[in-house]
Formats: structure tokens, C-alpha cells, sequence
């Protein structure tokens, strides 16, 4: 209740404040909100998927020049105007998106720094565009039948825009795609393993942001009635990534926070340096830059970092999520053969990681993988999950030939796997992390989340992950930040994870790493839980102890080669693995 008094205050008197502030003050704030449009996109594209981008303001130029065009040359009203830049925008974003975010590293900002700059000389240098003279007589907007030529009417369509923006975007974060969106940061693996198409997500998320930045392009131009190619310089794309990180990149209200700022600074900067210094010049462009190293330095998260702790001991206590069960796979009758590795190998270079291995496992079985370091397990894994595709042999699942499938393809055939090295996203709650898990088994896209139409399966979703969490004995834990977890327990999210995918096989890597032998003994009583209501088990572990007690067979690999398959009291005996791995214990 705090939390929601607290917004409607805010809300109440920022409404009231261009009715009583003094013109120049409105005339900021107007700026301050078009601003933080583009900059809402940038911290959604960059801060939370990841996506770096110099080139956003190449996309305001596109919506106000094709809004400007179209009402100039063509005498459409402002709001068929907005249509011809959203869909001009689109275009060129989902070509610009689709060559683009194949790139990684810093091969990625350069990209948008070369499409930012081309498109920049191309709004002064196309002919009917106005060149760098630009275009003037642009039409006012008109909303029933009233112009809004005054300032202080204009700021409330922007700010009305923007809080509907700012809405949107944290609807789209709460839910099934939010959270895959969230997950970018830690690269495609991840998400392909658990079902997302990641260059797709990319894409939605890149388009997004375009056509928010066209949105603050068209509303410019009809405020300002004027179009030239200097607002979309490189410099202001530039501009609007320093907002982004100056204001918290990874947070929505941070756009808004990181547009004040360094609109208000720039001004004040203006305003009293000449006076300061008793000369003219650029001289805050010196010390706006010795200002914005600091912060940095000081608040490497942004400004909003600093106030959202205290803004969320005002919310309410979370709710364990409860819905209806979503529908499970129907699973294959016991002892049905369901995945086999046939002759499969793998190099990298002149190293042989995988050497024509073949095993089989069937419905209802836990297999034990084992081998020292560096004998082709994790590799193995990743060839059975498309991760990598083998350099010869195949992998059948169901009798179906899996072999050349993206990862997205194999997980959503009901294949679902844990990673060596631990992949969660620290910020976010054990619950959230978990739901990424179940994301395959909702069907709502980006529009409908972000027009907030999937509450029904997003309550489901979460109390599925709710429920893994509570099997594996983690309730406790569930709205705690999975980063805040000592390594063990992070391990057995990534098995409540996997488990809320639904999966027909499980594939564990070193999920017993970092337990205690309490915490390995409830591991392994629900595997073994699991393995009697059907579910079939792919086990890489080092812990002998904790492996021989569980599995029903064991496949042992050395240098990539298959050395013994058997009973795990064979395997024990037997000579060439207790030479290789297993020191001579019986």
C-alpha cells in the first residue's frame, strides 16, 4: 500500500507541475521526456538483453523525417504520419536488427556506429529530405480537433507517452518473455538449451527499441515543426547511451532518471561555467565529461541503483505463486529405448574429445557417465543436446534423429540438461530463474506480453517453478537472488530448473559439485523419486560414493574412448577403469 501511495503521490503532483512552473522549466521538461523514450529502448536493449547500440538515434531521425515527409510532400495528417514512421522504422530496423545481432563482442557497438553514422549524412543529403537546410512547415498535432501548439499541452501527450512506454516495458519484464529477455546477458546457450529462439528474442527486443525511439522522432518534429539532420548526429546517439548508464541501465525508471540528469546538468553546466571561468567556449563539455568518469567510477550501476533498494522494502511481501498444473508430456512405457549415442565423435583441431562412442539408454533408467577430467563427458552432453554437432555418428532420441538440431529443437523434443559451470542470473530471484526453465510450455509471444494478455499462463508458469523449487528443497530460498546462494545450492536451482521443463530425459552435470552429504542424499532421494514416476536420467558426477548408490548402469569414458559399460558392481572390478579412474576402489 506504501508503494502504491507513494506512485500515486508522484503521479499527482508531476501533473500539476507544468500548470505552475516557469516556461523554461516546461520547455525542459518536454526535452527531458522525448529523451527518455529512446533512452527507455536503449535500457531495455542494452542494459537488460545485452545488445549494445551507438545507432539509437538514427531511429528518432527515421520517425521524424518519414512523419515530416509524409505531412509535408504527400499532405497526410501527424497521425498517419506516425504510421508511415513506425512502419518506416520497422523496415529498417528488422534489416538493420537481422545483419546486425548476429554479431557479438565489440564487433556488435561498431556495427550500430556505422549504421548510425550512414543513415545520419543520408538524412543530409537526400534531396527531398530538405538536405542539411532541412524541412519546415510542418503541421501542428491536433487531438479532437484542438492544435497543440502551447508547450504546456504538448509536454502531457509526451509524458503521457512516456509513462505508457515505461508501462509496457515493465509488463513485458514480468513475464515469459521478460525474464528470456533478462537472460540475454549470459549469452544464447542457456536460452536455446531450455527452448527460446535467442535471434529472435534479440530482434523483438531490437525492434522495440527502434520503434520507441521513432516514437520520441515523430512527437520532436511536431513539436518542434522543424526538421534538420543535427539531432540525429552520432554524438546524440553517443549522448543517449551516457544517459542510459548514467541513470542505471539495467533499470526502466533509470531512462527517465539518466534523461533528467544529464538534461539538467548540460543546462546548469551552460549556465554557470562562462560565468565561472569569465570566458566563452565549450568548457562544459570538459567538465561534463570529468563528471560523468566519476560517477562511473562511484556508481558503476547508475543513479537508479542507489534509490531502488530503498523502493522495494516498500513493496509487499511476495506470494508463493499457485495456479492449476500446466499438462505434462506423456512419457514412454519403462525399459523403451529412449536415447542412443551411436559412434559419435567430436574433435576440435587435431584433438579427438569424443571418439566414436555409442551407449543407449532406456525409459525409466538413470545412467551413470563418468571419467577423469577431461574424458569427453561435458562434450558428450552437448553433442546429445545440439550445443555441438558431432563430427561423425548420430544421436537418436525416440528412435528420431536429433543429430543436427538447433538446441531450441532438441529441448522442446522433452530433453532438458544442467551446465558444468553453473549458468543463473545472480540479480534474479531463485523463483525467476527456475520459470526460465518452464518457458517452453507457455505459448504467449512478445506482444502479448508486453500488452500484459498472458497473466493466466504466466501464473501457471511461476507455480510450476514454485513447485520444482519445493521438491528439491529449496522453498526457502525461492524469492532470495540465486547470486546471494553458496555454489551448492545454485546447482540444485539449475536441477529444479531442468525439472521444470517438463523433460522426458534429464541430463545432470556434476549436480552433487559443492553438497554436503546431507544435501547429496536429498538429491539423490528425488532423482530417485523421479526415476519411479518415469523419468530417465543422464548422470555426469565425480563423487563415486554418490554415484554408485544411484545409477542402474554406468557407461566409463578416458581420452574420449569408451572404456567399459556395466552394472555398477562390474564397473567397480573392473580392470582398465580402475586403472584409469578409479584408484582401486571396491
Amino acid at each position: 500500500m506504501k508503494h502504491r501511495a507513494l506512485q500515486a503521490a508522484a503521479l499527482a503532483l508531476f501533473s500539476l507541475a507544468p500548470l505552475v512552473v516557469p516556461d523554461y522549466w516546461v520547455t525542459l521538461l518536454a526535452y527531458v521526456g522525448l529523451y527518455s523514450l529512446v533512452v527507455l529502448g536503449l535500457c531495455l536493449l542494452t542494459g537488460i538483453a545485452g545488445q549494445v547500440s551507438f545507432g539509437q538515434a538514427a531511429f528518432v531521425g527515421l520517425g521524424a523525417y518519414a512523419s515530416a515527409w509524409a505531412c509535408t510532400a504527400l499532405a497526410l495528417s501527424p497521425w498517419l504520419g506516425l504510421l508511415a514512421g513506425i512502419a518506416v522504422t520497422a523496415l529498417f530496423a528488422l534489416i538493420l536488427g537481422a545483419v546486425t545481432l548476429r554479431l557479438s563482442g565489440h564487433f556488435l557497438p561498431l556495427c550500430t556506429l556505422a549504421w548510425g553514422i550512414s543513415l545520419y549524412y543520408c538524412f543530409g543529403n537526400v534531396g527531398f529530405l530538405g538536405g542539411y537546410t532541412g524541412l519546415s512547415g510542418i503541421p501542428a498535432l491536433t487531438l479532437f480537433g484542438h492544435e497543440l501548439k502551447a508547450t504546456r499541452t504538448y509536454v502531457y501527450l509526451i509524458w503521457g507517452c512516456v509513462l505508457g512506454a515505461v508501462t509496457l516495458v515493465t509488463l513485458l519484464l514480468d513475464s515469459r518473455v521478460g525474464r528470456a529477455v533478462r537472460a540475454l546477458t549470459r549469452g544464447s546457450q542457456l536460452l536455446e538449451s531450455f527452448g527460446e529462439n535467442t535471434m529472435l528474442l534479440k530482434l523483438q527486443t531490437f525492434l522495440f527499441a527502434a520503434l520507441l525511439g521513432s516514437l520520441s522522432g515523430w512527437l520532436y518534429v511536431h513539436y518542434q515543426r522543424f526538421l534538420n539532420p543535427t539531432p540525429f548526429s552520432l554524438h546524440m546517439g553517443i549522448e543517449y547511451l551516457f544517459m542510459a548508464v548514467v541513470g542505471g541501465a539495467g533499470y526502466v525508471w533509470g531512462a527517465v532518471l539518466g534523461a533528467a540528469s544529464i538534461t539538467l546538468l548540460q543546462q546548469v553546466l551552460q549556465s554557470w561555467l562562462p560565468k565561472l571561468l569569465g570566458a566563452s567556449g565549450e568548457f562544459e563539455t570538459i567538465v561534463f565529461g570529468v563528471l560523468i568518469v566519476f560517477m562511473l567510477q562511484r556508481a558503476p550501476s547508475g543513479l537508479w541503483a542507489w534509490i531502488a533498494p530503498g523502493l522495494s522494502r516498500l513493496r509487499p511481501e511476495p506470494e508463493v505463486p499457485s495456479a492449476d498444473a500446466l499438462p505434462a508430456r506423456s512419457r514412454p512405457q519403462a525399459g523403451e529405448p529412449l536415447l542412443a549415442v551411436v559412434g559419435a565423435s567430436r574433435a576440435f583441431g587435431g584433438l579427438m574429445a569424443v571418439n566414436k562412442v555409442s551407449f543407449e539408454l532406456r525409459a525409466g533408467e538413470i545412467l551413470g557417465l563418468i571419467g577423469p577430467n577431461g574424458a569427453g563427458k561435458t562434450t558428450t552432453f552437448n553433442l546429445i543436446t545440439g550445443l555441438l554437432a558431432p563430427s561423425s555418428g548420430k544421436v537418436l532420441f525416440r528412435g528420431r534423429a536429433i543429430t543436427g538440431l538447433a538446441p531450441r529443437q532438441v529441448a522442446r523434443l522433452g530433453i532438458a540438461r544442467t551446465f558444468q559451470h553453473v549458468k543463473l542470473l545472480p540479480q534474479m530471484s531463485v523463483l525467476d530463474n527456475v520459470a526460465i526453465g518452464a518457458s517452453q510450455r507457455g505459448e504467449a509471444g512478445f506482444l502479448r506480453c508486453l500488452l500484459h494478455l498472458e497473466r493466466g499462463e504466466e501464473h501457471r508458469l511461476r507455480a510450476e517453478a514454485a513447485r520444482q523449487i519445493r521438491r528439491v528443497g529449496l522453498a526457502e530460498e525461492m524469492f532470495r537472488p540465486s547470486g546471494s546462494l553458496p555454489l551448492g545450492k545454485q546447482r540444485v536451482v539449475e536441477v529444479a530448473r531442468a525439472l521444470a521443463a517438463d523433460p522426458l530425459l534429464l541430463l545432470l552435470d556434476e549436480p552433487a559439485a559443492g553438497l554436503r552429504y546431507a544435501e547429496k542424499q536429498a538429491l539423490a532421494e528425488t532423482l530417485r523419486q523421479l526415476r519411479g514416476e518415469g523419468m530417465s536420467v543422464l548422470l555426469v558426477e565425480h563423487d563415486m560414493d554418490f554415484v554408485m548408490g544411484l545409477v542402474d548402469r554406468l557407461v566409463v569414458l578416458d581420452f574420449g574412448t569408451k572404456l567399459a559399460e556395466g552394472l555398477p558392481r562390474d564397473i567397480q572390478t573392473h580392470p582398465l577403469v580402475l586403472e584409469a579412474y578409479l584408484g582401486g576402489v571396491r
